[in-house]
């Protein structure tokens, strides 16, 4: 792009980075998305519920771009940046949007939901879910797996451990809050990313990679990966996603 060092660092420190549009990327740095495909089977359980919660849903981006919602939907998040952006998107749509700190406890009813759903969320607060599900609803989320962008976070910090985010643990958890799983699966992706402008701009978004990430504190690891893009081309790292859905028991017989 004929750009300096110090072009790339100043845009991408500078760029906002609210909400969860990765647009700003686009011919700068690319991702393998999951096979299953989250918003559109998102979007199928979304035109059959009746009562729907997504936890943790950043700038409503994915509710907003689905076919059609449930009479009653409701979106948390807590990030004040990114309220306001999921309130403009899904107020229209007839969506709650709902400030929460993302802990328990859920501000929400027993029972008041036949659908949870959560893209990405920070933490799973499993039994708070199996609390505000109806008998019969379904908990439907892509989470991140267990060393995901690890080549990226060992370049800034060194070897540590990256595998607290397991879906086995996953699956345990669901379990042990009185959710039977019905579907787990998980894959990794190849990440691509182009110049060091990317790699700023992806760390100051998605913050749990390198954190306390900032341009001052990483100046040296970053001028070494940007020579390295520059004498190699880019950067690989591989994401990790996994797909989970627990269903909270109807208590009838088989």
């Amino acid at each position: 792009m004929g750009r300096t060092y110090d072009d790339l660092v100043r845009e991408a420190a500078t760029v906002p980075v609210d909400g969860w549009d990765f647009s700003w990327l686009d011919g700068r740095a690319t991702e393998e998305r999951p096979s299953w495909g989250y918003a559109r089977l998102l979007g199928e359980r979304m035109a059959r519920a009746s009562a729907a919660l997504d936890i943790q849903t950043g700038g409503g981006e994915i509710l907003a771009g689905l076919p059609a919602l449930p009479p009653v939907t409701v979106a948390t998040e807590s990030w004040p940046p990114n309220l306001r952006l999921a309130a403009s998107r899904l107020r229209p749509r007839g969506a709650w949007v709902v400030a929460d700190d993302e802990e328990p406890r859920l501000p929400f009813a027993d029972a008041a939901f036949d659908l949870v759903s959560s893209r990405h969320p920070v933490a799973t607060w499993w039994a708070e879910i199996a609390r505000v599900l109806r008998p019969g609803g379904s908990y439907f989320s892509q989470q991140v797996g267990p060393g995901s962008v690890y080549e990226l976070s060992e370049h800034f910090l060194g070897p540590h451990d990256a595998g607290h985010r397991d879906p086995a643990r996953a699956r345990a958890a669901a379990q042990a809050a009185g959710l039977e799983v019905v579907d787990l699966r998980s894959e990794r992706l190849r990440m691509e990313f182009g110049d060091i402008g990317a790699v700023i701009y992806f760390l100051r978004k998605v913050i749990w990679i390198v954190p306390g990430f900032s341009v001052e504190r990483f100046a040296g690891k970053l001028r070494a990966l940007h020579e390295r893009i520059e004498a190699e081309g880019p950067f690989v790292a591989h994401s990790a996603r996994f797909l989970i859905e627990a269903r909270k028991p109807d208590g009838r017989a088989a």
